[in-house]
């Protein structure tokens, strides 16, 4: 790749935005251009397509979307659906309209059905009905994968897919009402710690089974779809090991040190039963990854301790 050619990373302010901005300038990219979204609003066609007629990056890697967990997806379905509808579709249209050379969009593995075969293949995308927990982002999800796939076939350009497992890490969403399992899991021991080791109470039975990247070795699988010429137009990203939810919070009570009772709500859902990645594809391809479930929450939570100030004054 060319390391002086201007690269747009979409959402770099985002977890997995953020990881891939440092992951580019370790490697010696120096011509990355970014925007805020108060700067810009990629919901907006024009805005967009101005953007891009100004700046006419070589390359984009689409990172931006609105993301959280069970809670946010069933609460608002509207803006779950439409607007990673409209963020992907302005981008990936601008990209192609100004001969953008290579595209990388960044999806999740809740595109895949509900009761598919583990671990999950590429090629059981739309074989079956959605887990609804998560089925509006998933859709749109889904339409951001087949619309790079329809310009590949297409037009010939190198736009291709990215599906993580779930990725933690640095800058993770910390909010109880909009943030996945294994950081709200975090806030909710630490918090229970620091108030005399209170019970801690947690959604479903704890069988359902999670699959955990940790997002620097996220960020290193794109760069590795980034500067190689991958075949396919869609790869799983993952570390192919998982484990039962109630296994993750074991593993993360010892990690912040709570010492208090568990209590599971059975009434509320568990969510899809199982999502491990069959991940053989990029492995065959040369990529595999190195960071531990257990060296990631070290990590994740010495951040989360680092930043607590300032994560409690946007209210978390």
């Amino acid at each position: 790749m060319n390391k002086t050619a201007k690269i747009f990373v979409a959402g770099h302010c985002g977890m997995v935005g953020s990881a891939i901005y440092n992951e580019l300038i370790k490697k010696g990219y120096d011509n990355i251009v970014c925007r805020t979204s108060k700067e810009l609003d990629l919901r907006n066609q024009q805005a967009v397509a101005d953007f891009f007629e100004m700046e006419k990056p070589t390359y984009v890697i689409d990172a931006a979307a609105r993301v959280g967990g069970i809670l946010a997806n069933n609460n608002y379905p509207y803006q779950f659906l439409m607007d990673n509808l409209q963020i992907q579709s302005n981008l990936m249209s601008s990209a192609l309209n100004n001969s953008v050379e290579k595209f990388i969009f960044l999806g999740s593995s809740c595109i895949y059905p509900k009761l598919a075969p583990q671990p999950l293949k590429e090629e059981y995308l739309l074989t079956s009905s959605l887990e609804p927990t998560n089925e509006w982002y998933a859709l749109a999800k889904i339409t951001g994968v087949k619309t790079c796939e329809a310009i590949r076939k297409q037009f010939g350009k190198d736009f291709l897919s990215l599906m993580p497992t779930n990725t933690y890490g640095q800058h993770d969403n910390f909010d109880l009402q909009t943030s996945h399992v294994l950081p709200a899991m975090i806030r909710k021991f630490h918090e229970a710690k620091i108030n005399n080791h209170a019970p801690v109470t947690l959604w479903g039975t704890g069988a359902a089974m999670r699959e955990f990247i940790h997002v620097n070795d996220f960020a290193n699988a794109v760069l590795f779809a980034f500067e190689n010429n991958l075949a396919e137009h869609l790869y799983n990203v993952g570390t192919g090991v998982d484990l039962t939810i109630k296994e993750l919070a074991m593993v993360i009570q010892k990690t912040v040190g709570h010492k208090g009772e568990i209590i599971w709500d059975t009434s509320k859902p568990d969510g899809t039963p199982r999502k491990l990645l069959d991940v053989s594809k990029l492995s065959h391809a040369g990529w595999n990854a190195s960071i531990s479930l257990e060296e990631g929450l070290k990590e994740t939570y010495a951040w989360f301790l680092e930043n607590a100030d300032e994560l409690r004054q946007v209210k978390m």
